[in-house]
Parts: structure tokens; sequence; C-alpha cells
């Protein structure tokens, strides 16, 4: 008895699946379960144009055979319908109106399962932790911090490549304007963002800031032997009186104990000694004693 209970429940339910359609019955558990087309479109992550195609039947606007029996299964998991039982009336009501041309209905296939994917704070995360890195390496990069493995033959070999040899001054940049004084005026001018330390010859902090390009330091006239340490000097453009002098040193080469008062940037110019301001004291000797 109970076996053929069984049987005519079964039957009830074939005869009942097939007076509706699988767009239907998609459809009416949708609207049992108080959704919209909207939200399943947004949880499925199907368009919603294959999602009102699938309803009405019009397969011709679906894309393919395999991608609508697929939508349809994910719609039927998501209202709470059996995808098998879905997926086989669907292909059979396809199989009736001709479409049958369509490429095989690849197993296990299941459209935009949002379960598969990754969610965003993932993405966030990783480019946030990306830009965290970057932006330590430009500053340990460019703002250099004080170094204490330089020896005093690093120094000596940094200030030879940027000007301290005769090649160099052979070939080194011509002074704009007036001959500078080993008195004069010095003034550093950023050309580009910089790290810079300045410090007398005590190692007291005269001046330390990172400069923006066209910022400009003055030397103090009584500081005491000013040095500079900067691990960008390529970015500084150096004035005495208004004439640019040498530049410190090339790109990427940090420098250290590095002189900035006039007299030694003249001296840098100057290998064999014979300075401006030198010259000029001499001719005022000569002139008050005759």
């Amino acid at each position: 008895m109970a076996e053929e209970k069984d049987a005519e429940e079964s039957g009830e339910e074939n005869a009942e699946l097939s007076l509706h359609s699988a767009g239907d019955l998609l459809r009416q558990a949708r609207e049992q379960k108080n959704l919209n087309i909207e939200d399943i479109a947004k949880t499925t992550r199907i368009p919603q144009r294959h999602l009102e195609s699938i309803e009405s039947g019009d397969f011709a606007a679906l894309p393919g055979r395999t991608y609508a029996i697929g939508f349809a299964k994910s719609y039927a998991r998501t209202v709470g319908l059996s995808e098998v039982t879905i997926g086989s009336q669907l292909r059979e009501e396809m199989d009736d109106r001709g479409h049958t041309a369509y490429e095989p209905e690849t197993s296990g296939y299941s459209p935009a399962n949002p379960s598969n994917i990754p969610p965003k704070y993932l993405a966030f995360t990783a480019a946030a932790i990306a830009a965290i890195l970057l932006v330590g390496f430009l500053v340990w990069r460019t703002l250099f911090l004080e170094p204490t493995d330089f020896a005093a033959d690093d120094s000596e070999s940094i200030l030879a490549e940027t000007g301290t040899g005769e090649e160099t001054s052979e070939a080194g940049v011509e002074p704009v304007g007036p001959s500078p004084s080993s008195t004069g005026t010095v003034i550093l001018t950023a050309t580009a963002t910089v790290w810079l330390k300045v410090y007398d010859q005590e190692g007291e902090r005269l001046f330390e800031k990172e400069m923006a390009a066209g910022e400009q330091y003055t030397v103090p006239a009584d500081a005491q032997g000013p040095q500079i340490l900067t691990g960008r000097p390529d970015a500084l453009t150096v004035t005495i009186d208004g004439a640019v002098v040498a530049p410190l040193g090339t790109a990427d080469r940090t420098i250290k104990d590095v002189g900035i008062s006039a007299a030694a940037l003249l001296a840098r110019a100057d290998p064999g000694g014979s300075s401006t301001g030198a010259d000029e004291s001499q001719d005022a000797d000569a002139s008050n004693n005759p």
C-alpha cells in the first residue's frame, strides 16, 4: 500500500510540473519568497534580462543552451527548487522548441557562484600592503637617515667623483655672473623633493628638512665649517652670491661631511687653492701697502 501511495504522489507531482514551464515554476517560487527579479540577479550574478527570458520562455534571447540551463539551475538553487528537476525540464522544453543545435551542456556548470569569488576586502588589503611597501622603500631610498658605516675613504671617493679631481676642475661648471667671493652668501635650492641635513664642524645641527622643489636654504654666514648630509645631491643647486657652482654630487649617491661654506665650495671648484676671495684680499693688501 505504501509503495502505491508514493507512486501516486510522484505521479501527481510530475503531472503538476508538466502543467507549468520551468520559467513559471521559478517565478512562482520567487514570488513565494517575496523576491523580485533584481534580487535574484544580484545573488546569482546573472544579468536580469537573461533571468526574465528564462521566466518567459524566450530561449532565443539567451546566449546558448549550456548557459540557459546553467542559469536556470543557479536560479533554482536561489529560490529553493531542485536544480536537477528544473535543468531537466528546461532541457526538454528547449528540445521541444527546436533549440537542440546548441553545444551540449557541460556537467557541473555553475555560473557566478558567489562563494567562489574572493571577497573585495582581500584585494583592498593586498593593495594597501603594496602601497605601504612602496612608500617605505622610497622613504628609505630618498631620505636615507644618518649612515653609520661611512668610512673616510668612502667620503674621499665620493668627493673625487663629484669634482675634487683635476678632470672635474677642467670640465667644471662655469660660474654665472660675477665671480663669487670666499665670504659670499651660499644658497641651496631644491630642484626636486630632497631631504638634507646641515650641521657645523662640531656636529651641531643647523638645518634639517625635506625640501620641496623650489625651496631655498641660506647657509648662515657665521656658521663654523658648515657641512651637509643628503641622499640626493643632484637635486640641489648651489650658488654663491647668485653664481652657480659645481654640483655637490651625482644622482643616488649619499654624501656626508661635505663642506658648504663659500670657501669650501670654491676650494672644490679650484683645487689649486687660488680663490677669488684670496685674490681680493691680496689686492687689498697691495693697495694699502704700495
